[in-house]
């Protein structure tokens, strides 16, 4: 299926200039990765919309209130949330507290080196999907054939390659049988692990739901 500006925008509510920037990347990761029916269509650009914040986004956030770290990260950032997360009178957590914060959340998992080597950082969620960890940059890299490795900053700044990183992770985890059955729930908690809250499942849902009317499906 290929996408107009105007479904793009009124799937996702974002402003139609914003959709049309995105419209040429996203049409051709879903040729690429045979996202081809309204119902697969529907479900992709939820998903994406969702990680990417309406498209206003191709790099993960780490401002998060101390709260929101504890909800969010759990016991690998309980020690240092209380000093990390966004203070009282703080508009944004500084950017260099949010490194922190990646370094020492995403330390040692899927091919991260420690909270030292800077790799939580390097490898936080990028693209359209947010694909996170060395482990999947190696993996995007290999299918997309760049080094994302040595350039995962190309996932921020390149919009085709922010599109095919979530054609690609989409087409890894088999994401058209999840759509094909309908099976939105399951998809979410396949993109986001069996740790995804209930507020995000909630936002993914409204997003599948807008998604849905915006392509006519019923």
């Amino acid at each position: 299926m290929i996408l107009t500006a105007t479904q793009l925008s009124t799937a996702l509510l974002i402003p139609l200039a914003r959709a049309a920037d995105w419209l040429a990347p996203i049409n051709a990761a879903l040729v690429e990765f045979g996202i081809s029916s309204p119902a697969r269509t529907a479900a992709f650009i939820a998903q994406i919309g969702h990680e990417s914040g309406g498209l206003s986004r191709t790099s993960e956030s780490f401002d998060y209130s101390v709260q929101g770290l504890v909800a969010t990260f759990g016991k690998r950032i309980a020690a240092n949330a209380a000093t990390l997360g966004r203070q009282p009178g703080e508009r944004a957590v500084p950017i260099d507290r949010q490194i922190r914060i990646a370094n020492i959340v995403y330390a040692s998992r899927y091919g991260n080196g420690d909270a030292a080597t800077g790799d939580g950082w390097r490898y936080r969620g990028g693209g359209l999907k947010q694909i996170t960890f060395h482990d999947n940059y190696a993996a995007c890299s290999a299918a997309l054939g760049v080094n994302l490795l040595v350039q995962p900053e190309l996932l921020v700044t390149d919009r085709k390659l922010a599109a095919r990183s979530a054609g690609w992770f989409w087409l890894s985890i088999n994401g058209n049988a999840y759509a094909d059955r309908g099976d939105f729930d399951g998809l979410s908690t396949r993109i986001n692990g069996a740790g995804i809250t209930v507020d995000s499942l909630a936002a993914r849902r409204a997003r599948w739901k807008s998604c849905k009317a915006a392509l006519g499906i019923a």
